[in-house]
């Protein structure tokens, strides 16, 4: 049983944006057929919202709510799966110069996963980072299609992974209501937990999905094992 989950959403908990998670599930509820998506994960900026408890708002819409971090690092945004209070302890989520490469390596062998977010967009994205700078190892995936990018993004986030082999994800990069759920990720296996999502990205049976109206949609780069 697959699952599609969008992997990077912002809630009203995030200073810059306005949508209340209800809403967010009410949208989807709506427009099921449009945006066939089963979950959201909520990455908060700079923060996680480890009390936060959703599950009266999961069984009223039915739709799987997780809960994530989107951080600031030396080398652009990236979101942090599978947080724990180790982590929270070992790293402050609100410094925006994270040092990436230690970051990447100690949320990993604190049992979690990092993933480069729309790493196509200026100044803010690995692309640009890369152009200047050695590239960061251990990293398993990065973001391709994300809701929120201009023109000529998601190519260049496509090519950084064909060139570095890194598996791909997707996700709405939401702020506004009526973008949730334009870009998300299909699991080949059933995400019912954040340890279950966890799992499934190391594991790599995933694959990005674009459901951005009017948009040919690029086709996704095929990873490829780097030596």
């Amino acid at each position: 049983m697959s699952t599609v989950l969008d992997l990077h959403s912002h809630s009203e908990a995030s200073e810059d944006s306005r949508a209340p998670l209800e809403a967010y599930l009410n949208w989807l509820k709506l427009r099921r057929s449009e945006r066939p998506v089963d979950g959201i994960v909520l990455t908060e900026h700079r923060q996680f919202n480890k009390n936060a408890d959703y599950r009266a708002l999961e069984d009223r819409f039915g739709i799987l709510v997780l809960k994530a971090s989107e951080v600031e690092t030396d080398y652009g945004h990236m979101l942090v799966f599978g947080v724990t209070d180790e982590m929270t302890r070992r790293f402050d989520f609100a410094d925006v110069h994270l040092p990436a490469q230690l970051f990447i390596d100690e949320i990993a062998r604190m049992g979690g996963i990092v993933v480069p977010c729309h790493p196509g967009r200026p100044h803010v994205g690995l692309f640009e980072h890369y152009a200047n700078r050695p590239p960061l190892e251990n990293v398993v995936a990065v973001e391709v299609y994300n809701g929120g990018s201009r023109k000529g993004e998601d190519e260049r986030s496509l090519e950084l992974a064909r060139r570095f082999g890194y598996r791909q994800i997707g996700g709405s990069d939401s702020h506004l209501v009526s973008l949730i759920g334009l870009c998300a990720t299909r699991f080949e296996a059933e995400v019912r937990s954040i340890e279950d999502l966890v799992n499934e990205l190391k594991r790599g049976a995933y694959e990005p999905v674009d459901f951005r109206p009017r948009r040919k949609p690029v086709q996704p780069a095929v990873a490829v094992e780097v030596k």
